[in-house]
């Protein structure tokens, strides 16, 4: 079956407005009931808020390791400090959640808005995350092996990619994450560790790298005009065929500038 070009942008905004597809199984449960439905949850019978109106709700602290939140509306819900590792969260609502504290690691989250989101200190550590995070909060977060990259092969609907524009990774740990091809316009890694970080032909266009830790890390053919690396560690660091060099800030002032690789 053909798809026509004409429907490739509707089903792009089916997957990063949070639009929902029929009718909602359930709607607005409360703290108390989902409690109860976790008390008796179990991997092999999670409980059941797979796309349940779930907005605005305090889920703060809750252990949700065995409950199915695939396709939810989690538009402004509080899970600070919850665990969600494990879940698949594709196709949910997460427009401006807090997350903070959270524990997401080896979570999936695809094809979900999730700008303004609070996700300071969260634990992401192995995620696989494509998804919208324009102006998040993510200082102090762990993406420590993280894959929020694209993968070439598996994008029936075109190259999808992260957007954490404007966002704000400052302090965050993101050794050995994959944001190749990412789009990081004006995010700042200020302080951040990005040590054998792959950033391959990521968007860094006015980016903040200062006093950043980037041993190793890999951004050849990435844009990089305006972006600061002042004070920030280049040992290691591949530069090859990138753009914007003579536009880059704060070169001159990196730590071992004489150990990165440039053409």
């Amino acid at each position: 079956m053909r798809i026509s070009h004409s429907v490739i942008p509707v089903l792009v905004f089916i997957l990063f407005s949070g639009f929902h597809l029929g009718t909602a199984v359930a709607a607005d449960l409360n703290r108390a009931q989902i409690e109860k439905l976790l008390e008796s949850a179990k991997k092999s019978k999670p409980a059941d808020l797979r796309r349940k109106d779930l907005q605005g709700l305090d889920l703060s602290g809750l252990d949700l390791r065995n409950a199915d939140l695939w396709g939810a509306n989690l538009k402004q819900a509080n899970l600070s400090h919850s665990n969600l590792s494990g879940l698949n969260l594709d196709l949910s609502v997460m427009v401006g959640i807090n997350l903070s504290g959270a524990n997401l690691s080896n979570t999936s989250i695809f094809g979900v808005h999730m700008g303004r989101a609070d996700l300071s200190g969260a634990n992401l550590r192995g995620s696989r995350v494509i998804a919208t995070l324009d102006g998040a909060n993510l200082t102090n977060a762990d993406l420590s092996g993280a894959d929020w990259g694209v993968d070439i092969k598996n994008q029936p609907m075109g190259q999808m990619r992260v957007s954490l524009k404007n966002a704000n990774l400052s302090g965050a740990r993101l050794v050995d994450a994959n944001l190749n091809r990412a789009m990081l316009r004006f995010a700042k890694f200020i302080g951040a560790d990005l040590q054998g970080t792959n950033l391959f032909r990521a968007d860094l266009a006015g980016a903040d790298f200062t006093r950043a830790n980037l041993q190793g890390a890999e951004l050849s053919q990435a844009r990089l005009e305006e972006a600061v690396f002042r004070e920030a560690d280049l040992s290691g660091a591949q530069f090859r065929e990138i753009r914007g060099k003579s536009a880059i800030q704060g070169l001159n002032k990196a730590k071992n500038l004489d150990k990165a690789i440039f053409d």
